[in-house]
């Protein structure tokens, strides 16, 4: 299966609204759905939209565990390679609380950048398998993080977008820095 060609920010697929798939069990969308899965094992990620391969249609993947909680910015967001793979078509989204938290996101569109973006705490999230099955889950903590993250890529929203403070915008091998300061504020 080849490993396909990510976008990255600034490309005009990136800002679209991805569209619906009209038949989630077509052997088009099953092959998309498999090159998806492989560039994104490739590119080490925890998750992968339909237009960050130059495909404007409404089909995420992710990989991440169920329970995770996010203590503050000096989390480590690695993902987990055994946590189950989730294929959503025609997602939806719905926000379960007001409550938000600040946790550091990168994106394989936005490469060797990360920073700190607020995202809703506990969401609720349905769409089809490649089967035609649904799947409706809750989520918290970094599972709804990563959910939020590749649902935005379907509306044309880049995580920099939903930043409050693009001070901490930063190369990835920066974040150690605020590591350090974290620190030394728990210390005192």
């Amino acid at each position: 299966m080849p490993i396909l060609k990510i976008a990255r920010m600034g490309h005009p697929i990136l800002a679209q609204t991805a569209k619906p798939v009209p038949d989630p069990t077509a052997p088009r969308v099953k092959q998309l759905v498999r090159n998806m899965v492989e560039t994104m094992r490739d590119a080490d990620g925890a998750g992968l939209a339909a237009p960050q391969v130059h495909v404007s249609r409404r089909v995420v993947i992710f990989q991440a565990p169920p329970e995770r909680s996010l203590p503050g910015l000096g989390e480590e967001e690695a993902f987990d390679h055994m946590a189950p793979l989730t294929v959503l078509i025609n997602p939806e989204v719905e926000i379960l609380t007001e409550e938000m938290e600040d946790g550091w996101e990168g994106c394989l569109s936005v490469p060797g950048l990360t920073g700190v973006v607020p995202r809703y705490t506990h969401i609720r999230y349905r769409g089809y398998n490649p089967e035609g099955d649904l799947i409706e889950r809750e989520a918290k903590g970094f599972h709804a993080r990563v959910v939020q993250h590749e649902y935005d890529h379907l509306d044309g929203i880049l995580y920099p977008q939903r930043m409050t403070d693009l001070s901490t915008l930063m190369f990835t091998s920066e974040t150690r820095h605020w590591e350090e300061v974290a620190e030394g504020d728990e210390e005192e």
